[in-house]
């Protein structure tokens, strides 16, 4: 009981707590870094990358040019762009998994380091809530009641969703165990079949040298 209360408050956190910032990073060219985001499938995701002028007031050099794939955790293609400066995509996840959001930046030299801006939201986070409020003309209590009613939908799909991976595991453990059982029992075996074999040859040697 305690475990599952722990587990719903983790999860609460974890939704209320989602990236709702932007992440910077710097991305040397030539060099591709990656970004890993665990989707669970039927989920919204969005993103949104851009370059950071290094020099504002004056328009990006060329050499600033960058390449984005997001891919699932099959290797399946969500979104993909070229040589670009700033971009955006969004998807439903159809996959369940890790999805990678790889940048790659072009050669240049001498070598050089591009800042990135990055935002990937999912679930209720890439909800856009302000255009929710505008277009409904809610109030602010009704809209709150309806961010919170997504809340407790995706806390309660997060749930299931971890419980469907728990159960995974655990049957890859009984395979495993399985499996390690046969391994112990069959090197049992070689390893007594390998003594008996040196005891009989052995026990023959010393027959012919009239030992025994």
């Amino acid at each position: 009981m305690k475990f599952t209360v722990l587990m719903m408050i983790v999860i609460i956190i974890g939704v209320l707590s989602t990236s709702s910032e932007s992440i910077r990073f710097e991305l040397e060219s030539g060099h591709t870094k990656c970004i890993a985001e665990d989707i669970k499938s039927n989920s919204m995701t969005v993103g949104h990358y851009s370059i950071v002028n290094p020099d504002e007031g004056h328009p990006l050099p060329e050499s600033h040019k960058i390449t984005l794939k997001v891919t699932s955790a099959y290797g399946n293609s969500y979104h993909s762009s070229e040589n670009v400066q700033s971009g955006q995509f969004a998807f439903q996840a159809v996959e369940a998994g890790d999805y990678m959001a790889c940048f790659n930046a072009i050669d240049h030299q001498p070598s050089l380091k591009i800042p990135i801006e990055f935002d990937w939201r999912s679930g209720v986070a890439a909800k856009d809530w302000s255009n929710v409020a505008k277009k409904g003309s809610v109030d602010s209590m009704e809209y709150e009641l309806k961010k919170l009613a997504d809340t407790i939908t995706s806390i309660h799909e997060e749930m299931f969703y971890l419980r469907e991976r728990e159960r995974e595991m655990q049957e890859l453990n009984k395979v495993t165990n399985s499996r390690m059982a046969w391994l112990s029992f069959l090197s049992l075996f070689v390893c007594l079949s390998v003594a008996g074999m040196q005891l009989w040859h052995l026990k023959s040697f010393f027959e012919k040298k009239k030992l025994i």
